[in-house]
């Protein structure tokens, strides 16, 4: 008897474990009572920080009071999302920027503490961007493409006078990568592929021009030397990873700072270089290394669990370091980090309080091999209660890009879907970024088929894990990866039970012809890697374009785009849609009027979100949910 007790209590004890492993689901609208935060730059005198923030339903900008974490609306701004800038030297103005509707034709703004802004980049269809500010804080750097759509030019602004100077003309499709604090220095960088770039020291003042970089490789300016004796980059040249080099500029010699079996992402000094950070990307996540110059030795940072480190900056006495740092559970947040008392306060708490992040899922790394025995990484979300009794729904998820990478942070998007029960597989196939300069290289001009494969190997692991439904699994992607799941719904028809498409391309030859003009510096690169549509290319680029093979889609697919989106046009979408449904197989499309590439508006992702959920209930996991009519929307 007291055997068949104790079995009984056993058996009562794994049911309870099991039920106490069943999240609890959560609405798409909770997912976006998260917010978005960006920014945080110091006050003068570092009371403050200035940042972005979505909590509104768009962008406005905020200050946060760094003793006590209060945050104060600076702007309330309804229609159009504002980004902060930073604080104007010596004043109690601010800067920011915005377009109109998500058309990518940012301008940058002046606002006064009277709530009184003015437009310092005002040209119709001049696109601006801050770029520092000089040594002496008396001038603002920014470059703009006013004077010709497809080249961005160097100029300066007198603080309090703000009236263009220009400092460079950019006549060489340059682009300026870098200025020291007097304007004296620039660098400058010159697309040649997607994985090859040339780089450039400009003595603006002799107009002496020395190349840097060597053929074949990649190289990307981190800054000057506040005495603008040293150039900092980094380079993959020399091995497989990016590294940072220092450059002397009277020697025009370079020597390496820090190497390691990653790319080094990014590296940034202190107001008076005593300190330097350096953000490695270190399978997928960002781990950071602070040091004192004089000595170069690694000073201890506190760790945050599960941390990818977005950016960091120091405040201008060296005293304080923002950190904005996100996690697979919660989005970004901010923290202050005091370097002589080693205190760190997080400012932000970004995750809705509604939300336990016990029921959100840790992102794990995960690595299968692909068709040809290449090793593929990928960002694996396993929901909490799948178990070989309970058989989940699965999506293969593909970065956007080319040349992008699924890294382990937030997305509202992959947690409500998982939190919902489908796991998710974000690959990272060949031509993916963080992998080394060998795996980034192997899809050129080999686009929708190797690293098809290899999407299509991801959905085979997917299919070889005992908890997954074999016979529902999707895929879906933004952009680049908008293109793989038609690509992979259009070439590979029987792979995927659906399809989510997120503005993704389907023509090539419309959108390598259709490059915005301020990508002209860009435009040859991208020929480089994926063709050239006005020459024989034009024969592969329409035979890996799925429009002009829509006719073999047979499972549903959902289609969303911004009506405004300048990379990839609302026709695209239009077409692709309206040929699958000529094959008379189930398609839904969402656009919207108010969205560029990638959304912006809570409103808008919580709308569409919401119906990608809907879709894939009903046609990946076969319930019964009531769909919007299939209807193609103006």
């Amino acid at each position: 008897m007291k055997r068949i007790n104790l079995l009984i209590f056993l058996f009562a004890i794994g049911i309870y474990a099991q039920d106490q492993q069943k999240p609890k689901e959560y609405s798409i609208e909770q997912f976006y009572e998260n917010t978005r935060i960006g920014g945080g730059n110091f006050s003068a005198d570092e009371t403050r920080l200035l940042i972005s923030s979505d909590e509104s339903g768009i962008f406005n900008l905020y200050e946060i009071n760094i003793a006590d974490g209060t945050k104060t609306a600076v702007t309330n701004s309804e229609n159009e999302s504002f980004f902060a800038v930073d604080y104007v030297p010596n004043s109690k103005d601010i800067l920011y920027s915005s377009d109109k509707g998500g058309n990518e034709i940012d301008h940058i703004y002046l606002l006064k503490p009277d709530g009184s802004s003015k437009d310092l980049t005002p040209g119709e269809n001049e696109k601006a961007e801050f770029a520092g500010w000089s040594g002496d804080k008396q001038y603002m750097y920014f470059i703009s493409n006013k004077r010709d759509p497809q080249f961005f030019d160097l100029y300066k602004m007198r603080v309090g006078i703000w009236e263009p100077e220009m400092l460079y003309e950019n006549k060489e499709g340059y682009s300026v990568s870098g200025l020291s604090s007097s304007g004296k220095y620039l660098a400058l960088s010159q697309p040649i592929t997607t994985s090859e770039n040339k780089l450039f020291l400009l003595n603006n003042e002799t107009g002496e021009k020395t190349e840097i970089s060597k053929p074949g490789f990649t190289y990307s300016p981190t800054g000057f030397s506040k005495d603008e004796k040293e150039l900092y980059y980094t380079t993959n040249h020399g091995g497989e990873f990016s590294r940072l080099m220092s450059l002397d500029l009277a020697t025009k010699d370079s020597k390496i700072l820090y190497e390691t079996n990653w790319d080094v992402m990014y590296s940034s000094l202190s107001e008076n270089d005593t300190y330097r950070v350096i953000a490695v990307n270190e399978d997928g996540a960002n781990k950071l290394i602070m040091w004192k110059n004089a000595t170069q030795e690694p000073m201890e940072l506190p760790e945050i669990k599960d941390g990818n480190i977005v950016s960091a900056s120091f405040s201008e006495s060296e005293e304080l370091l923002r950190l904005t740092v996100g996690t697979s559970k919660t989005p970004n947040n901010i923290y202050v980090y005091d370097l002589k008392s080693k205190e760190l306060k997080k400012l932000t708490n970004t995750l809705n309080p509604d939300i336990d992040p016990n029921d959100l899922v840790s992102a794990e790394v995960v690595r299968y091999k692909s068709f040809d025995g290449l090793e593929i990484p990928a960002i694996y979300y396993k929901p909490l209660n799948a178990t070989e009794n309970d058989k989940k729904p699965a999506l293969v998820w593909v970065h956007g890009g080319p040349g992008g990478q699924s890294r382990v942070g937030y997305s509202a998007l992959i947690q409500y879907l998982v939190n919902h029960g489908y796991a998710v597989l974000a690959v990272n196939n060949r031509g993916s970024s963080g992998y080394g300069a060998s795996f980034y290289k192997m899809d050129d001009k080999n686009h929708g088929e190797k690293d098809l494969q290899d999407v299509i190997y991801g959905k085979k692991w997917l299919e070889s894990q005992e908890y997954i439904n074999k016979d529902q699994i999707g895929i879906i992607g933004g952009s680049y990866g908008g293109y793989m799941t038609m690509a992979a719904m259009t070439f590979e028809p029987d792979e995927f039970e659906v399809g989510v498409n997120i503005f993704g391309v389907t023509n090539w030859l419309r959108t390598l012809k259709s490059i915005p003009p301020y990508w002209e510096s860009f435009r040859n690169a991208l020929y480089e890697e994926l063709g050239d549509p006005t020459t024989k290319d034009s024969i592969r680029l329409r035979k890996i374009s799925p429009l002009f093979h829509a006719e073999n889609v047979k499972n549903p697919i959902m289609v969303l785009q911004g009506a405004n989106d300048p990379r990839v046009l609302q026709v695209e979408s239009d077409e692709i849609v309206e040929a699958v449904m000529a094959n008379d197989v189930p398609v839904e499309y969402m656009v919207f009027p108010d969205e560029g590439h990638g959304f912006i508006k809570k409103e808008n992702e919580i709308k569409g979100y919401r119906q990608i959920l809907a879709f894939l209930d009903k046609y990946l996991r076969d319930e019964d949910v009531t769909m919007p009519e299939k209807a193609l929307k103006d």
